[in-house]
This record gives C-alpha cells, sequence and structure tokens, in this order.
C-alpha cells in the first residue's frame, strides 16, 4: 500500500511540475510614437485622408519644390540648432 501511494503521489508532483512550466509569453504594447509614422502636411494643398499633401495638385508639387527656409535639419526634420541660420536671435 506504501508503494502505491508513493508512486501516485509522484505522479501528481510530476504532473504539477509540468503544469508550472506552461506560462503565456507577455503582450507587446504598442506605443504612440510607432504607430504615429506619417508626417502631417504643412501645405495649404489638398491633403490625403492620412495628411500627407497630395502631390496630384499643381500647388502641394510647388510647394514640395521650394527651398525650405533652412537646409540644415536633423533626421527628424526639425531645424539642426548647430547652425547660424536655425538659431533664434537672444
Amino acid at each position: 500500500m506504501k508503494k502505491i501511494f508513493l508512486i501516485a503521489s509522484l505522479l501528481l508532483s510530476f504532473v504539477g511540475f509540468t503544469f508550472a512550466q506552461t506560462t503565456k509569453p507577455a503582450e507587446k504594447t504598442k506605443t504612440a510614437a510607432a504607430t504615429t509614422t506619417a508626417k502631417p502636411a504643412t501645405t495649404a494643398g489638398p491633403t490625403k485622408k492620412d495628411g500627407t499633401a497630395d502631390m496630384r495638385y499643381k500647388s502641394n508639387k510647388d510647394a514640395a519644390k521650394a527651398q525650405p527656409a533652412t537646409t540644415h535639419t536633423k533626421k527628424d526634420g526639425t531645424a539642426d540648432k548647430r547652425y547660424k541660420e536655425n538659431k533664434t536671435a537672444k
């Protein structure tokens, strides 16, 4: 009887160990910065649903060809403050 009880308790403990190993992986959360990759249009012409300029119109094509006020920009499109033309007057 002791042998049967020992075998049954070992089997139950092994079953418990196998269930303890199965865990759900953590869900990835999306950040707001990752979802907003499209830059809004700065022109007054017609825009698409995502907010970018619609290049089928002449006003938007002309605005894209125009030289920007600053020529030195960072990767994100903002003015690079290391250059004189981008610094604000004191």
